[in-house]
């Protein structure tokens, strides 16, 4: 029951809040032992603000959670590969798992190397890739006409 599809799903409906809300459709959760404890979307132009991303707003809710600034413990589920900011600060959080949708060639971590993830850090990507990539599509199509 608790899979990798079934926390991402979780993280897709997050992606639909921002998608409904005119915001990127970027969703998160993170999970420690199989519960959630945060979620977040992509809030930047709701908050004013260029680090409120989906990731961002779910690791600092999940730090508050557990009453602790590093998630060893924790699996980010990301329906888009972060950016460097939020890799930034999933390094710092020293997040047990990273688990992502969409690739982003354009913007993603993964374009710097060295990795920017820490070095403990597991990585898993792919996870309902095509569902993530459909949502993106749909709100940048929305933007053109």
């Amino acid at each position: 029951m608790f899979t990798d599809e079934y926390f991402m799903e979780m993280a897709l409906i997050q992606a639909e809040y921002a998608f409904e809300e005119g915001e990127i459709p970027v969703g998160a959760v993170v999970v420690c032992r199989n519960r959630v404890i945060a979620k977040g979307y992509n809030q930047t132009e709701r908050l004013n603000d260029v680090t409120a991303h989906a990731e961002l707003l779910a690791v600092t809710a999940a730090g508050q959670a557990l009453g602790s600034k590093y998630l060893p413990d924790c699996t980010l589920y990301v329906t888009l590969e972060p950016c460097v900011m939020c890799a930034g600060a999933l390094f710092w959080a020293q997040m047990g798992r990273v688990v992502i949708g969409a690739a982003d060639p354009k913007r993603g971590y993964s374009a710097v190397q060295p990795s920017l993830l820490h070095p403990k850090t597991r990585l898993t990507t792919g996870v309902l890739a095509e569902e993530s990539a459909t949502l993106l599509s749909k709100f940048f199509k929305g933007l053109r006409t």
